[in-house]
């Protein structure tokens, strides 16, 4: 079974020290590569619940950081009174008010749906969603509206520290292995997942490194 259906263990500073020598005794490309880059300074926000790592998700699906920063922003001030609105809070909010925050009709719609489906147990408590399975709260949560399986990917690496996730269809990571092997044409999510399988069990840290990868690989 694909080491990515086991609950990884927790990125850690050692972990990361054990994965750039794994992935830097891959070939020289991988070596030559996190010489150039340094150690992983990968940056989790593990005190976050997976419903609020959701919510801010979707407040930045495609937009710049920047942009996203100004809506979270607006929306954090209307609940003077807690560091992040509760389910219910959220709720209880008028449309017309998180529309003001700059929110879109679907974007309102999404938040509204995870705020719900935490209310109804679907999407667990931080606890609760370290004893799963990445696979299993995948499944679970994609079925909530536009949450993908990107977004999930991202609650596993930044909020549950999760060592051997591969967002294989992420740009940037299809497009830092083009570069990292000097490639025509970047890898489909497919055969991404299926050259990612010899990085595990340090998918997540492999993905950090492709994401670094610069314009034009460095001789």
């Amino acid at each position: 079974m694909p080491t990515s259906s086991k609950i990884a263990a927790d990125i850690s500073a050692k972990s990361y020290r054990r994965a750039e020598a794994f992935l830097s005794a891959l070939d020289n490309d991988w070596a030559r590569h996190i010489a150039n880059i340094g150690p992983c300074r990968h940056a989790a926000k593990p005190e976050r619940e997976p419903y609020q790592a959701l919510v801010r998700a979707i407040a930045y699906q495609q937009l710049h950081a920047r942009a996203g920063d100004a809506i979270l922003g607006r929306m954090l001030a209307l609940y003077a009174d807690a560091d992040f609105p509760s389910p219910q809070q959220l709720l209880d909010t008028e449309v017309a008010t998180l529309r003001a925050c700059g929110f879109s009709a679907t974007k309102i719609a999404t938040i509204h749906g995870i705020a719900q489906a935490a209310l109804d147990g679907v999407i667990p408590l931080r606890a609760t969603a370290l004893k799963m399975h990445d696979a299993d709260l995948i499944e679970r949560l994609v079925t909530l509206r536009g949450v993908g399986r990107w977004t999930v990917e991202m609650l596993l690496i930044y909020t549950l520290e999760r060592s051997d996730i591969l967002p294989a269809d992420d740009f940037g990571v299809r497009e830092g292995y083009r570069r990292l092997k000097q490639l025509e044409q970047a890898p489909t999510r497919r055969q991404m997942e299926q050259i990612g399988l010899a990085w595990s069990p340090y998918r997540t840290v492999a993905a950090w490194y492709l994401w670094r990868m610069p314009k034009e690989q460095v001789q």
